[in-house]
């Protein structure tokens, strides 16, 4: 009788520690990053002060400003719409960091759908976090998931009907918010997010839009810029600029027959140059094997490596090198520097001038953790 009520005490003593180790990691997965933005940042706003219907939720997001001061255009640089995307986030992080805008403005949303950084998608996984080591020791990033968290948004619909277009999807894309754009005030949490996002558009008068993104290597859609059929000219200058720096990105129309993406429905519904670039990142693909933060962080993957080398598939993956996050944030912060460049000659009279970034040589030569220090002697 003894042992039998000595091991209900062991059986309840695990369980309780199992409850009390996830409920802190749990509770570690709703904990937000520390980021700093330099110190020529004007004000920080949220997502909610453009559309109150957001308030109080968990898809309520930072707005970093930067005014110049000078009249000029206004550029909104936004990453997380998918948070298990790491060089989609840290390219905003990077620039908020950095920056010094000496024309116009720059608006700044590093975690566009937040509630995907709560949690993370189930069977894949992936870590929770990844750390990027800096002169002043190692910084935590989160790692979360491609949609948003459902205990922020369920159950989901078997068929999801995207608005206003009515296109049946996959009921999970219901949590997609580069699914749900333009978004609607009455919708769901995701629907309301990209909502706020239009809104944020208009009310700012924001000129141009880039919205960035990470896939895996075998997708088509990778390395490229998508752009809008009517700012055509200025996305193939902004190409011609980057070839000249010797790096490739090749030039995608924005479908019309595929609604809710921020390319297609920004360019549709708002007066902003709309933008989308997508990066080669192996611990997304479907060959990744284990899934770590060494892969996510430096992007060497034997099974890409050989799925390149047999030719069967098409593969964006640099057999010797990989894919390593300096590489993957070094062309997001270029190409967006080039297609605020090419915006400048076609608008000299409401330019925006920007200065203080990396450049894809120098996050190749330093890496990304040096410019995301808190402070150092490049800032000194």
């Amino acid at each position: 009788m003894l042992k039998m009520h000595l091991s209900r005490i062991l059986i309840i003593v695990t369980v309780s520690v199992a409850a009390i180790i996830s409920g802190m990691e749990f509770r570690e997965m709703h904990a937000h990053d520390t980021l700093y933005p330099c110190e020529s940042l004007t004000q920080v706003k949220m997502l909610s002060d453009y559309f109150e219907g957001l308030n109080g939720t968990r898809g309520d997001t930072e707005v970093y400003l930067f005014d110049s001061g000078v009249s000029g255009g206004t550029v909104l640089v936004m990453g997380g719409a998918h948070a298990n995307e790491a060089a989609a986030y840290l390219t905003p992080v990077v620039i908020l960091e950095n920056i010094m805008v000496t024309q116009g403005r720059v608006l700044v949303i590093p975690q566009m759908n937040k509630s995907g950084f709560t949690c993370s998608d189930p069977m894949e996984g992936f870590p929770t976090s990844y750390q990027i080591e800096t002169p002043e020791g190692m910084r935590s990033f989160r790692l979360g998931s491609r949609v948003t968290n459902p205990l922020h948004q369920w159950p989901d619909p078997l068929v999801y009907a995207q608005y206003p277009s009515n296109q049946k999807l996959s009921g999970f894309e219901t949590r997609n918010l580069n699914r749900a754009f333009p978004g609607r005030p009455d919708g769901t949490l995701t629907e309301r997010i990209a909502y706020s996002i239009v809104q944020l558009i208009e009310k700012e008068n924001v000129n141009i839009v880039v919205d960035i993104h990470e896939s895996s290597p075998e997708v088509p859609i990778v390395d490229v810029i998508v752009y809008h059929e009517k700012y055509e000219d200025m996305a193939m200058i902004a190409v011609l600029n980057l070839e000249m720096e010797d790096l490739q990105y090749s030039p995608e129309l924005s479908p019309k027959n595929f609604r809710g993406l921020s390319h297609r429905e920004l360019g549709d519904r708002t007066n902003a140059v709309p933008y989308l670039m997508e990066t080669s990142n192996p611990s997304m693909g479907r060959l990744r094997g284990r899934t770590d933060t060494e892969l996510v962080i430096k992007g060497l993957s034997e099974n890409y490596k050989k799925a390149k080398e047999s030719g069967a598939l098409r593969i964006a993956y640099r057999e010797e090198r990989g894919e390593p996050i300096s590489h993957r944030v070094g062309r997001h912060v270029t190409g967006f520097l080039e297609l605020v460049n090419s915006y400048n000659m076609f608008h000299p009279d409401s330019m925006i001038l920007i200065e203080g970034l990396p450049s894809y040589s120098e996050l190749m030569e330093r890496g990304v953790g040096y410019y995301l220090t808190i402070k150092s002697e490049k800032n000194e």
